[in-house]
């Protein structure tokens, strides 16, 4: 882990990657990895002919199927957020997506079909038309770009295969990502870290300072309102992801008239989910590339899973109790992700409830006590409920804890600003 989100070695790997590829002599090519039925796809598709029109580089389509099972936690889950999620977010890219349901078999195997016999100048152009076919269902738009791009079944089976190759040796397992010398950058909320490496490499063709993939946003940077909402908050104090985000979590307490739930839950690994090694180093090194975007990175990481956590967590509904459980969980999450401190000695639980202001004598009657396990299973459980199995996870509710609105990660923190002023501005 501290290989992975260390940002020496993170600069090095670049600087070493640029060097082979001068000395290769090799254009800057950025890979795009497109699944036609991933609605994620159906957004980035949209900023292909950005990126060739604002940066001197080749982008090199690729046409991927099936996600990598292997990454793939509670797929029926998975299937069901990312849509709600892609249809949530699209209007703030002015983009359109209205799908109720994934398309039907038969609409991706011809999308596939249409995408295998187009020619790479060409894919840009044509993904779009088949996207927009293919997520509203009009099948005579697809059957017209059918009439000119045809391909066989076998012809369109080999194409996938090849692009899950070369995604999968990239080091990635969905589609709707792009990479660029050693490098992934996944879906529109990563494309702003694509775009600074290619404005540092001296690869921007015009002279603006706009971003070519930003959100549009209304919500203020501070709200006041005489009512409040609720703001539960599921943390793991073995999540990069949700280091990445605590800051944050903390200046909308602070700048949003919210009443902020904390409700930890088991690491992943806890949970009996394994998670394989190529994913992992994709994590890690992007949740240590989005900590150092928002002003808060990482630094030496001691991983409290198994025992630590364990001891960490069996003080926590007493403390929370206190008022101060959403300090606790991000002064753990700092210890672990920042300090390099392992969260299971007594001796720092000890200074950390004290610097809480918490008598220690009484609080420690909780240590390694199980009460806790059926805190963090109800969290899980109110968790889920809104089709969310990983961290950090998010839910708004009006006071009275009714109309819930779920969200999951760090990347849709603005996102909850924008529901909570939809709600109380």
């Amino acid at each position: 882990m501290n290989t992975f989100s260390s940002y020496e070695i993170h600069k090095n790997i670049r600087t070493s990657a640029e060097a082979k590829r001068e000395k290769e002599n090799r254009p800057h090519d950025v890979f795009y990895f497109h699944k036609v039925d991933d609605p994620y796809s159906h957004l980035t598709i949209n900023y292909i002919d950005k990126i060739k029109s604002t940066f001197d580089v080749a982008l090199k389509p690729v046409l991927v199927g099936e996600e990598n099972a292997e990454a793939v936690h509670e797929p029926t889950l998975y299937n069901i957020y990312c849509l709600e999620d892609a249809k949530r977010i699209a209007p703030f890219y002015d983009l359109e997506l209205s799908a109720e349901y994934y398309p039907s078999k038969e609409l991706i195997d011809q999308s596939n079909s249409i995408l295998t016999a187009v020619e790479e100048e060409n894919f840009s152009e044509v993904a779009k038309k088949v996207s927009s076919a293919l997520w509203t269902g009009d099948q005579e738009s697809l059957d017209t770009l059918s009439s000119h791009y045809v391909s066989t079944p076998t012809e369109v089976v080999k194409k996938l295969e090849e692009g899950n190759k070369i995604r999968n040796e990239k080091g990635y397992y969905f589609g709707s990502a792009f990479y660029y010398e050693k490098e992934l950058y996944w879906g529109v909320d990563r494309l702003h870290h694509l775009e600074d490496r290619l404005i540092d490499l001296g690869l921007k063709t015009d002279n603006t300072n706009d971003s070519i993939c930003s959100p549009n946003l209304k919500a203020p940077s501070k709200l006041s309102s005489e009512k409040k909402v609720n703001l539960c908050y599921y943390p793991s104090l073995n999540s990069p992801y949700t280091y990445a985000c605590s800051k944050r979590v903390r200046e909308i307490r602070d700048d949003y008239p919210i009443n902020l739930i904390t409700k930890p839950v088991l690491p992943m690994l806890m949970r009996n989910m394994t998670i394989p090694d190529f994913k992992g180093k994709y994590i890690i090194s992007d949740a240590a590339r989005e900590a150092r975007k928002h002003g808060y990175p990482m630094g030496s990481i001691y991983s409290p899973i198994g025992k630590p956590a364990r001891k960490a967590y069996s003080l926590f509904p007493i403390i929370d109790e206190a008022e101060k459980g959403f300090e606790y969980i991000h002064e753990l999450l700092k210890a672990s992700f920042y300090d390099g401190i392992n969260i299971g000695e007594d001796d720092y639980l000890e200074s950390l409830v004290s610097q809480l202001g918490l008598d220690w004598p009484t609080i420690s009657k909780d240590l390694n006590t199980n009460g806790w396990r059926k805190v963090l299973d109800d969290n899980l459980k109110d968790m889920y409920a809104g089709n969310c199995w990983g961290v950090p996870s998010f839910k708004i509710t009006d006071s009275d804890g009714s109309n819930p609105f779920y969200v999951w990660g760090q990347d849709r923190m603005w996102l909850l600003k924008e529901e909570i002023n939809k709600r109380l501005g």
